[in-house]
């Protein structure tokens, strides 16, 4: 599979599974998890044509580790990242002392009175390191990466989980565990 053909894939395998599975005609579970078989049926149904052994090198190659396969590849589905309402079940787990989160310079204002905040995904992502943070905050503008002091977050009883492709997910992170300069 050609690069051009990879990335296309991945992308619209993200608005399938992580915002409009509709879009081809597929139904995820409360987990977020779809039938692998209907969605190669429903690919290949919308021209979007692609084999098992295509989905899988799309899923070990994907360079964000964005979807995973159930053992048995019986189900796929993304590993965070949903504007829909599912269940990833994540266990809540401790986070090392600090993460990082990666924005556009333009946001920092907002985030410095109101903190991170879930916006359209199900959580805040962070990264565990600046390199990370950075291609993502560039994403968006001019990338800022701003520090989190997850551990004390914790402490203070905000939960973590980390997704399967190891971003760090949490519910909001208020202003006064960011430090806004690295």
């Amino acid at each position: 599979m050609e690069d051009r053909h990879l990335v296309k894939t991945s992308k619209f395998l993200s608005l399938v599974l992580r915002h409009k599975p509709e879009t081809i005609g597929l139904s995820l579970d409360a987990n977020g998890w779809a039938d692998t078989h209907e969605l190669l049926e429903k690919l290949n149904g919308h021209g979007q044509p692609l084999t098992l052994d295509q989905l899988q090198h799309v899923v070990a190659t994907n360079d964000k580790q964005r979807f995973a396969f159930s053992a048995d590849l019986t189900k796929i589905r993304a590993s965070q990242g949903h504007s829909l309402e599912v269940d990833l079940a994540y266990e809540e787990r401790e986070p090392p002392d600090v993460l990082y989160h990666g924005t556009a310079e333009k946001n920092i204002a907002a985030i410095r009175k109101e903190g991170l905040k879930k916006g359209k995904c199900h959580h805040v992502h962070l990264s565990l390191d600046v390199t990370t943070a950075k291609a993502v905050g560039s994403r968006y503008g001019k990338p800022v990466v701003l520090t989190v002091h997850s551990k004390q977050m914790m402490v203070d009883c905000f939960p973590f989980y980390q997704a399967t492709n190891g971003v760090w997910l949490t519910e909001w992170v208020p202003p006064q565990y960011i430090k806004f300069t690295i």
